[in-house]
């Protein structure tokens, strides 16, 4: 009897998951072809109605309007649509075509390039699961389910400070999952509740989603959107953010919303047990699977420590000896973000593997490196592209002024006019837009919009920038808020409503600590 309700109650929970990724498809379909219509009609309304703008104005704008509805809507892939919205700058005449591809040469791009191509590394090699493995091995972590999912939230928040905020989902979710799945056994047989849909399986998904959201926080290459938003922001402001600045600024702000996050989904979802019997048995045998430490794990954290040294150099420099010492101004003029995440993914193509010998004994001609090229290109390209049309419609909207007339006209009709107003503003309009479409998306849209309406109003521009950044990376009510909420929301464990609750509980205590961390810490950080 208890096999036949352990396979029923898989079966509810599979048909529960598939319920709500019917309902998903569903939603993103009404939403793209929605988009796919308004987004033409709303270009064609602003080239007709906006006369008030000059003619380089007017066309940027009805290109911006198209490419945040579909952006928004997903209609076509993201990646496209910012294609299609550079070439339409060039083809309307907003600017000439040097002046709009030249932003694919940014340092920035990169830095894109070598940080996706040491992650890529990481998965390849095992070495980010293996990480997970042997923090949940740690004494009695997995065995109380408190701790559970403390630990998965902790790692979760370390991880996606280096990797994207999906692949450490991708990574930490199977994991989850089988914990989940191997308790809830050993519990149904003892007569105890299905944990599959219980409060505590919740609160564990959701703090593998939440957690990798706010954890690219605490670095600037932790997540696209970050980069795309600082680009944003040192280009309209003139202020440099280092690596080393970023991350004084924002690691204790993470560090409270983590605090926060946790207190906030275990009182949300306490869990319905004390103990999690099987769990330790389950993450030895994963731990056993993986084998010994292999050299492509070692290379891997060879190439990753250059990374850190190299990135960080620069701002440790200017600490330690000055922002006029020598060394330190040639690192700064040199040793650009973007050249040190090359040197570091080269590193990579460098290192070999174990090698072997051939027949005879002879040892082989050629040994093969610990990151092939077929591997690196597996990369996500398409964010490069995000980040480059980004750059480009940010640039155009000071050029032509539209970022002056936005933001003057915003400002008059939204009436604000101090430092706190104006970041209490842009961290909202992030989170807002955040919870509708991507995160790279959505620092494209707000940035370059806020930063000139902190002009208008004379305030700093820096703080109210940086913080529509990070809200960007927000979006906790949704499936459709980002990549993380709907892998776990797929699960079938996390019923809508209690992401919808937890999430907005989130969205609010988080958006109070982002602003008074921003406000607070900037000063001392000497942004």
């Amino acid at each position: 009897m208890k096999t036949e309700d352990r396979t029923g109650a898989a079966a509810s929970t599979s048909a529960a998951a598939s319920h709500t990724v019917d309902r998903q498809e569903r939603f993103d379909l009404i939403r793209g072809r929605l988009g796919l219509a308004l987004g033409p009609l709303a270009f064609a309304l602003v080239l007709v109605c906006a006369q008030g703008l000059v003619w380089e104005q007017r066309a940027l704008a009805a290109v911006l309007s198209l490419v945040v509805i579909w952006w928004v809507s997903e209609a076509i892939p993201l990646a496209v649509t910012a294609i299609l919205g550079i070439v339409l700058c060039v083809l309307v005449g907003v600017a000439d075509e040097d002046t709009v591809f030249s932003a694919f040469g940014n340092d920035t791009i990169f830095t894109f390039l070598g940080g996706f191509v040491i992650a890529r590394s990481m998965t390849v090699h095992g070495l980010d699961r293996r990480i997970a493995l042997r923090v949940l091995s740690l004494g009695g972590v997995v065995r109380s389910p408190t701790r559970t999912v403390v630990a998965f939230g902790a790692m979760s928040v370390l991880i996606s400070a280096f990797i994207s905020n999906t692949a450490t989902v991708a990574m930490l979710f199977p994991i989850g999952i089988g914990i989940v799945r191997a308790v809830s056994a050993i519990s149904t047989e003892k007569g105890g509740p299905d944990l599959h849909g219980s409060r505590w399986s919740t609160a564990l998904m959701l703090m593998i989603a939440y957690g990798a959201s706010i954890g690219g926080l605490i670095t600037p290459i932790g997540a696209p959107h970050q980069l795309i938003g600082r680009d944003l922001v040192e280009e309209q402001t003139g202020k440099t953010i280092n690596f080393v600045e970023w991350v004084l600024l924002f690691a204790p702000i993470v560090l409270v919303m983590f605090a926060a996050l946790c207190l906030i989904l275990l009182r949300l979802n306490r869990p319905e047990v004390r103990e999690l019997s099987g769990a330790e048995a389950y993450v030895a045998g994963q731990r056993a699977e993986l084998g010994p430490f292999g050299r492509g794990e070692a290379n891997t954290c060879v190439a990753f420590a250059l990374a850190v040294v190299l990135w960080t150099a620069p701002g440790i420099g200017s600490l330690v000896l000055g922002d006029d010492a020598g060394p330190v101004t040639w690192m700064h003029d040199h040793l650009t973000e973007g050249v040190a995440a090359i040197l570091a993914a080269s590193v990579l193509f460098l290192l070999p593997l174990a090698g072997g010998r051939g027949a005879g004994g002879r040892r082989a001609a050629r040994r093969a490196p610990t990151l092939t090229w077929a591997e690196a290109v597996k990369i996500d390209w398409g964010v490069i592209l995000l980040f480059g049309a980004g750059t480009v419609i940010g640039s155009l909207s000071s050029e032509t002024g539209l970022a002056d007339t936005l933001g003057t006209s915003l400002a008059d009709h939204l009436g604000v006019s101090s430092l706190v107003s104006l970041t209490v503003l842009a961290a909202v309009a992030g989170l807002v837009i955040s919870e509708t479409t991507s995160n790279t998306a959505s620092a494209g849209i707000v940035v370059p919009i806020v930063v000139p309406i902190a002009a208008a109003v004379d305030v700093n521009p820096l703080i109210p920038g940086l913080v529509a950044t990070a809200a960007a990376g927000y979006g906790f009510m949704l499936p459709v808020s980002t990549p993380p909420n709907a892998i776990v929301y797929g699960s079938g464990m996390v019923p809508m409503t209690k992401m919808l609750r937890s999430g907005f509980v989130f969205d609010l205590i988080g958006v109070a600590i982002l602003v008074a961390g921003v406000l607070v810490m900037a000063p001392l950080v000497g942004v």
